[in-house]
């Protein structure tokens, strides 16, 4: 469990996109013909390295209200793809990235994922060799149905509701008793008896929701109060109205459990500030607020309220005291890695760290076998194992890691 302070936390970073300006004076175009044939060489020494390319695919929200989390997803994919590239590459490959936007819409993402998993005719091959991708269960499950028929594979890096096996998809993220179901316990314990629960209008929040019922009623908890806010919505009328439901339904405090996603996070816990909502007597505990989304909202409105996932972004010394392989260096080497692509005031979360394992997962089994060849890849990746920066994992033969909470 993580506690939100009111330090305000680093200033974020987007990709810093880096472009080389031509000069226009005469005098330095020599210079600059030089510089390019130089250049050009390396560049050819460094593809003379490989034997050719393969390709992966990227599918995420780049457009959307989910966008503002996934972005950051689609930065530590591509540092680990990069870190291959950077070292001998993966059996003698070069590894392309193609990058598709899901612009938060399940249909939008089906319709990639058809794309990235289909034939390319240009080739007559696999147009990639594996995707990393999707944020909601809502697009998770509309891409599953795409990679179980064309027989391919899926990387998916976010918590979820759990319930749900295939052979075609890796999970990455956390499941319900890794998350979810220790939050519930340690409020119980620590912070009330009484649940309201808040949640975005998709099937992760309304499935995960009925865990929290079922465990709550099982452990003495009473959920009070369940309500849903359409995915996107910014309406900061129609947020106040169900700050007043809340109101009503814990007149005297209790427990808010938010399962909100994506952008209308900031005006969530705005408006729930200006309403008098303090963590003293309605602690909110999240499961969708990392690093990412506390600078988007402003640690102001957050201050004393609660997020729990298996990964925060820690470059201290500092080690939770839960008897895991959590080793803060390989933390901080994630960490510095990272800033220095995209900044030094970027910032890393539990997705990103989950997504970046995947891809490491994914090229030791290519590693192992000598091959991209999918299926085989699929079978080799049972028991691999790897020394993350959230501490060791290993792919269990049900496509789940075991995590910490």
């Amino acid at each position: 469990v993580g506690n939100v302070s009111n330090t305000g936390g680093p200033e974020g970073s987007s990709c810093f996109v880096q472009s080389l300006r031509p000069c226009m004076v005469a005098a330095q175009q020599s210079a600059w013909l030089q510089h390019a044939l130089v250049l050009g060489w390396c560049f050819a020494s460094v593809s003379a390295l490989f034997k050719g390319t393969q390709r992966v695919g990227i599918l995420h929200s780049l457009t959307g209200p989910l966008a503002v989390s996934e972005k950051g997803v689609v930065n530590a994919l591509q540092l680990a793809i990069d870190e291959i590239n950077n070292s001998t590459g993966l059996l003698g490959y070069r590894i392309e990235s193609i990058v598709e936007d899901g612009d938060s819409d399940p249909e939008i993402f089906r319709q990639k994922a058809e794309n990235l998993t289909g034939i390319d005719a240009s080739t007559n091959t696999r147009a990639t060799n594996a995707v990393f991708g999707c944020w909601s269960s809502a697009s998770r499950k509309e891409v599953m149905k795409v990679v179980e028929k064309n027989d391919h594979m899926l990387f998916y890096p976010v918590q979820y509701e759990g319930q749900e096996c295939s052979r075609n998809v890796f999970y990455t993220g956390a499941t319900p008793n890794q998350q979810l179901e220790p939050a519930v316990t340690w409020l119980l314990r620590h912070k009330g008896k009484k649940f309201f629960l808040i949640g975005s209008k998709y099937v992760f929040p309304s499935t995960a929701n009925a865990i929290i019922r079922s465990q709550t009623d099982a452990l003495g908890g009473t959920v009070v109060g369940e309500e849903y806010l359409e995915l996107g919505e910014m309406n900061e009328t129609v947020i106040r109205e169900t700050i007043a439901l809340i109101r009503q339904a814990l007149p005297t405090g209790g427990v808010i459990f938010n399962m909100i996603n994506g952008e209308t996070s900031a005006p969530f816990f705005k408006v729930a500030f200006e309403e008098g909502l303090r963590a003293s007597e309605y602690p909110i505990m999240s499961v969708s607020i990392s690093e990412i989304e506390v600078k988007h909202i402003g640690a102001q409105y957050l201050q004393g309220h609660y997020a729990a996932w298996n990964y925060f972004m820690r470059t201290s010394k500092y080690k939770p005291m839960c008897g895991s392989s959590f080793n803060p260096e390989k933390s901080a080497t994630f960490v510095e890695a990272y800033r220095r692509v995209y900044g030094q005031d970027a910032l890393v979360n539990d997705p990103m760290e989950s997504a970046y394992i995947g891809v490491k997962l994914w090229a030791q089994a290519v590693e192992l076998i000598g091959s991209f060849d999918i299926a085989e890849v699929r079978q080799a990746l049972i028991g691999q194992a790897y020394s993350a920066p959230e501490g060791d994992v290993v792919m269990n033969e049900n496509h789940h890691l075991p995590g910490d909470f």
